[in-house]
């Protein structure tokens, strides 16, 4: 179960990446922010399971960098380079 998690988590990482490179979104677009966060957590969970400790670090920061994203969102602040909602 552990690869199937950190792929899915994987996923919705590169997921979120794709819409800016093609120019859909901005960096801090929320849809963004939401499948990091999701993504990121997935695999900081599991790493934390597995204890792997270079991937809890990488999902960890990951994840709370898409997080204060959200809660700035959430605060009704714009992130820098984020659309108004």
């Amino acid at each position: 179960m552990s690869q199937s998690v950190q792929f899915i988590g994987a996923l919705l990482v590169l997921a979120s990446c794709l819409p800016a490179r093609l120019g859909r979104f901005a960096p801090g677009h929320t849809v963004r922010l939401w499948l990091r966060f999701v993504g990121a957590s997935l695999i900081t969970m599991d790493a934390f399971a597995e204890r792997q400790w270079g991937f809890l670090l990488l999902g960890g920061a990951c994840a709370l960098y898409a997080l204060t994203g959200l809660v700035d969102w959430a605060r009704g602040r714009p992130a820098a380079g984020r659309e108004p909602a």
